[in-house]
């Protein structure tokens, strides 16, 4: 990026209000693009589409997201943080009311509200994410990573809210495919206030080089960004899609009428764990080591071995514990990275790098995609057991002396 990110004020009780203004708008947001989850099963069951048409409005969401993440980060380190984060949340309200729409609109409509989710999440996830650092950074009171942290409890708040309510809405009242999205539409509108509201950690370059050069990130080719977080990005959301997009569809049988709630339990439990783990990332994290990343690829093998054991056993119960673990991986993944992100970015760079990251990222979403394809041929327990089997293979280097520089 070509735009020095720095915080133009010193730390007062109106910077306090205005990271929480930040974490709101990325708790609506991750809730709006996650809500669509628990819905699967009633689109499919109840509307009508086939499993084809869920998988394509699956996808929609991811071809939202990333164009979303890198060039929202490039506009907001060149215009601000708080105008691209506002229409994200804009973006967010009208691809709920799309998706409101659906009954009428059909497939086109339903597509185009997924992929406006999309792109607001990765406005949230890019510009959120450095805003709420910038802010933390700026206070001598707070600990390193402070900002990390918050972020990501906030966003992942959002991400387990949206399916929850969902989730109930669907299951106890109707019309089931409007409601939801309804009820997002109406959080938004507060909390787009709140941040036009926000007046602290504006960027403060004004490039008027053309928007290209400013998508350029040189330090996504820094020597510790390549060889930790690349390889480890993909499984963030690779081992939270396993948790709630394949472990569901193991058990639904074996729960019945119950199944919907079952799979909003496991969602929730998933992304619940990944907040309340969060602590422990920022005490595992080393600058001169991978020890963080390390121990969330334990977990993650963990989490997945117990999947493929769910897989063959059908256990809800096992289900359960599968969710925890992967939810584990996840939260403790997703901070480490971020930490280490913050590191490694140079001068303006902040918001570019972390679309980068959160683009690597979301590539795990496609993850469940493949299993689904190859689980006719060989079946989730074969699946998952092979995917357990790779991750340490992933993180073989990761345990070295790796410095900063």
């Amino acid at each position: 990026m070509t735009a020095q990110a720095q915080v133009r004020h010193a730390p007062t009780r109106t910077g306090s209000r205005d990271w929480r203004r930040v974490a709101a708008a990325m708790a609506v947001i991750g809730w709006g693009g996650n809500q669509f989850t628990p819905l699967l099963l009633v689109y499919r069951d109840r509307a009508g589409y086939s499993q084809l048409d869920v998988d394509v409005f699956l996808g929609g969401y991811v071809v939202g997201l990333v164009p979303g993440l890198l060039v929202a980060a490039a506009l907001s380190d060149r215009r601000g943080r708080r105008p691209v984060l506002a229409g994200g949340v804009w973006t967010s309200l009208l691809g709920s009311l799309l998706l409101a729409a659906g009954p009428v609109l059909g497939y086109a409509g339903i597509f185009a509200g997924r992929a406006l989710s999309g792109v607001a999440v990765g406005v949230a996830m890019a510009v959120g994410t450095a805003w709420v650092s910038e802010l933390a950074a700026a206070d001598p009171a707070l600990a390193p990573g402070t900002g990390a942290r918050r972020a990501t409890v906030w966003l992942t708040c959002g991400f387990a809210l949206g399916p929850a309510s969902a989730g109930l809405l669907a299951q106890f009242a109707e019309p089931a495919l409007v409601l939801p999205y309804a009820v997002h539409a109406v959080l938004c509108l507060p909390v787009l206030r709140w941040v036009l509201a926000a007046r602290r950690a504006e960027t403060g370059g004004r490039s008027r080089a053309p928007l290209w050069r400013a998508l350029r990130v040189p330090a996504a080719g820094h020597r510790r960004f390549v060889r930790v977080v690349l390889p480890m990005a993909p499984w963030i959301f690779g081992s939270a899609g396993i948790a709630y997009a394949i472990v569901p569809q193991q058990v639904g049988g074996e729960v019945g009428g119950w199944a919907l709630l079952h799979a909003v339990g496991l969602t929730v439990a998933t992304l619940g764990t990944g907040v309340l783990v969060q602590p422990l990332a920022r005490r595992l994290d080393s600058a001169s080591t991978a020890r963080a990343v390390v121990v969330s690829m334990l977990v993650m093998v963990a989490g997945v071995a117990l999947a493929a054991v769910t897989a063959q056993t059908r256990s809800p119960w096992l289900a359960v514990g599968a969710a925890l673990l992967l939810g584990g991986a996840y939260g403790i993944a997703v901070v480490s990275g971020l930490l280490e992100v913050q590191r490694i970015a140079g001068p303006g760079e902040l918001a570019g790098l972390t679309g980068v990251y959160y683009a690597l990222a979301y590539a795990g979403f496609l993850l469940p995609a493949l299993l689904a394809a190859l689980s006719g041929r060989f079946g989730y327990p074969a699946t998952l057991g092979v995917v357990a089997l790779v991750c340490p293979g992933c993180a073989s280097g990761w345990s070295k002396h790796l410095p900063q520089q």
